[in-house]
């Protein structure tokens, strides 16, 4: 039966409702309301939504015939835009009138009971899926949402969550979004069971997993509560394990995660099927190599005889279509196809070469540089655009722009160009750090109680790669007042220039007996010259005035240069020298990072001599650090210097030019430059040489995966001073051990260690825990 519209009804007839109608329409049990012109479109009930937005959804415009079909087309329409709960359609003397309820928005969405995720980031991910500010209210969204934020507490461990969720309605048709989250006990691990290990132990497997039961660590990794993510990475360390020792058909088969009924124990059992263990019986090499045979095959670390290993395998693929990407073939795929031998246990590889196109370089792009400019990262380049593409130069180009400094990450991708089969581009993402240290260095003694000093230094001054100092030190023993300044590129090829301008007073501290005083004031001006991508000559002259006060309690040695430099005879007075000293430097550095090295090497000599001025000295210094990583997660570093210093011409050498050691930076364990002799009242005197060595093994600290930012090491130093016609005795070198903390921090790096004398004799000043902020070894 169809509902009939009869033009001579009373009004409330004529006045159809075409809503109810077309529902009616589509229940299949309803009468079709007449069809009629439409003379005007008139939309009621709207807040938020403009008129025209509702006209934009209506299949019908004004002058057109408005029937059944259109009707349920614009019902559809607009329910379908999501805004509306409720949607009518009337006809009134031939106005069609659209009468519309909309949804809510919602006015705010808050959290209560949230200690694991910061609230903003909740915020934030709620908005992502339809549940935010200004966004239309729908239930099935905030279900949706709730059940989000349940499946995060889950993945967290927090199995016991409980998240009750309230709409309060507010004026114009708004809503307030509650969720209230009872977050529970976190779920901890209680045991890890490995299931079908035999050649392995528990324990030697349980070593490699993210996931562990609790321990002391664990309140700060937070490694005893469960994640998927995590379990999947284990699993993952499993099998690459027993690749790495010959088991090639290794597997894990299967996991099982139960949690107890009260939520707060989880059980992990990990299934592993071992199989045989492999020797290599034969490496082959096959495809396109271009003559280079010979050179590919000793890139493969596969050895006939030896055992399997997956990790060699893997490396030796990415060592291939490395040296091939050093010929321009960016896309070089290697693949190593296995031949097993199941009943002698072995497996033959061919290590499959496909070069691919030869490629070259479209364009190189930065981004992440929010404050440094862009020429001061490309200049740093050693790849070139339009030229052929060279994996070990997008590598310099790397490692260059890392040993900058500036930069807590740098990142590089080479994707193919779009549209190109033989062109690719250079990304490179880098993360900007704070350059700008404020930089303090201290220590606790009995005898100095709690010392200081400080300066400020912005590196990237302006993000122009310039370094700007300030060093102001107003302590009762040592004031300095320093301003330098270093433009690694004074010129276009790389021609570096700094200069220092100082006044420094050194007074002995109040642990020394007798007093003097040293001024100095003057300036230094050093250019350096770059001969290859690491290696480095400077050049630099300087100028300085020295002035030394001696009393009747100073040191022997200070009232013997005072005599000896124009001052009174008894040495009880004033000197007053002057030094012209020019300097010759060299330096390579093939670190990967100026801050957090973990491979390569760091070399720098310096010959300083005053042959003009006063003093007529020389004094040479060598420094060398070295460093390997032992595994992906440890870093051998050594350091190593050997400082030499001499009078020219019969001049004794300057005292206040002496070398010294004791204290972070050299022998740890010991008070800062306070080894060597010393004087009738136990004042050090430093000396004219100098030995020191370092070794640090690093390691990551525990909880922050792979950032190097953050790290813990064990040490061992060694290190000594002599005087000037003292001969250098081995066995008079000081040695401590310890422990240490290294942190990049938002101020500059940081550096702690507790350190133990191994050979401290009586009259030695000791001093097991030291810090220092400010210095990079």
């Amino acid at each position: 039966m169809k509902l009939q519209s009869n033009s001579f009804a009373p009004p409330f007839i004529r006045r159809s409702l075409i809503g109810a109608a077309v529902l009616a329409v589509c229940a299949s049990q309803a009468q079709a309301a007449a069809p009629f012109k439409v003379k005007d479109i008139r939309v009621e009930g709207i807040q938020r939504t403009e008129a025209g937005t509702v006209f934009s959804y209506l299949p019908v415009r004004v002058g057109e015939t408005f029937d059944d079909d259109k009707a349920t087309a614009a019902i559809k329409a607009l329910y379908a835009t999501g805004f509306f709960k409720d949607v009518r359609l009337e006809e009134e003397n031939g106005v069609l009138v659209v009468l519309v309820e909309e949804r809510p928005a919602i006015a705010s969405v808050d959290f209560t009971g949230t200690k694991e995720f910061e609230k903003d980031m909740l915020v934030k991910a709620l908005k992502e899926i339809g549940v935010g500010e200004t966004k239309i209210f729908d239930k099935a969204s905030v279900d949706r949402a709730e059940q989000e934020l349940k499946r995060q507490y889950l993945s967290h461990g927090l199995y016991g969550v409980k998240i009750t969720t309230t709409v309060t309605p507010i004026e114009r048709n708004r809503v307030n979004i509650m969720f209230n989250v009872d977050e529970g006990d976190v779920a901890k691990i209680r045991q890890i069971n490995i299931v079908g290990n035999k050649a392995f132990s528990d324990k030697q497997l349980r070593e490699l997993l993210q996931l562990s039961t609790s321990g002391w660590f664990t309140w700060y990794s937070k490694a005893d509560q469960y994640s998927k993510t995590k379990l999947t990475g284990d699993i993952e360390a499993i099998k690459s394990w027993y690749l790495d020792h010959g088991y090639l058909e290794a597997n894990v088969e299967s996991t099982q995660v139960a949690i107890t009924p009260d939520k707060k124990d989880i059980y992990l059992t990990i299934n592993i099927t071992e199989g045989e263990k492999y020797t290599v019986s034969s490496v082959k090499l096959d495809g396109e190599m271009f003559g280079r045979e010979e050179e590919l095959r000793q890139l493969i670390l596969l050895r006939p005889g030896q055992t399997y290993s997956g990790a060699a395998q893997e490396a030796s693929n990415k060592r291939i279509a490395a040296r091939l990407g050093t010929f321009g073939y960016a896309f070089a795929n290697v693949t190593a196809n296995p031949e097993i031998d199941r009943a002698k246990r072995q497996v033959a590889f061919t290590f499959f070469v496909d070069p691919g196109k030869r490629a070259y370089v479209r364009h190189m792009t930065i981004s992440g540089n929010t404050t440094t400019r862009d020429e001061v990262i490309r200049r740093e380049f050693r790849q070139f655009e339009s030229s052929w593409y060279n994996a070990d130069k997008v590598k310099l180009s790397r490692d260059r722009v890392d040993r900058l400094g500036y930069f807590k990450d740098v990142k590089v991708d080479t994707p193919e160009s779009q549209g190109t089969s033989d062109q690719v581009d250079v990304n490179f993402e880098v993360t900007e750090k704070p350059t700008g240290n404020f930089m303090i260095g201290g220590a606790f003694s009995q005898a100095e109680k709690f010392t200081f000093t400080a300066s400020v230094q912005q590196q990237n001054f302006a993000g122009s790669g310039n370094t700007v100092g300030v060093e102001l030190n107003t302590s009762k023993y040592n004031r300095t007042i320093a301003f330098s300044q270093t433009n690694p590129y004074f010129t276009d090829d790389g021609i570096s220039r700094a200069f220092q301008l100082y006044l420094r007073t050194s007074r002995p501290p109040a642990a020394y007996v007798g007093s003097f005083t040293v001024r100095q004031q003057g300036g230094n001006i050093t250019f350096g010259v770059p001969f290859s991508d690491t290696d480095t000559v400077f050049f630099g002259i300087g100028a300085e005035k020295t002035l030394i006060e001696t009393d009747e309690t100073s040191p022997p040695l200070y009232q013997q240069f005072v005599a000896q430099n124009g001052g009174p005879a008894s040495g009880v007075g004033t000197a007053r020298t002057y030094a012209i000293p020019l300097t010759v430097a060299w330096g390579r550095d093939s670190r990967d990072s100026a801050i957090t090295p973990t491979t390569g090497r760091y070399q720098r000599a310096n010959l300083e001599v005053d042959a003009i001025g006063d003093s007529k000295y020389y004094r040479a210094i060598y420094e060398h650090q070295w460093y390997r990583p032992l595994t992906r997660w440890m870093t051998l570093a050594l350091r190593g210097e050997a400082d030499y210093g001499h009078g020219i011409g019969g001049h004794p050498y300057p005292i206040f030019k002496n070398f010294y050691a004791g204290g972070i930076g050299s022998v740890r364990g010991y008070e800062s430059s306070t080894l060597g002799v010393v004087d009738q009242f136990n004042n050090p005197l430093g000396g004219t040489k100098r030995v020191i060595g370092n070794a640090e093994l690093q390691f990551p600290f525990p909880g922050s995966g792979t950032d190097r930012s953050l790290r813990w090491f064990v040490f061992a130093d060694g290190g000594q001073v002599w005087q000037e016609k003292t001969k250098p005795r081995f066995n008079e070198l000081r040695y401590s051990a310890g422990i240490g903390l290294s942190w990049i921090s938002p101020v500059g790096p940081l550096k702690l260690s507790y350190a133990k004398p191994l050979n401290s004799l009586p009259g030695d000043r000791l001093e097991r825990f030291q810090f220092q902020m400010g210095t990079g070894f």
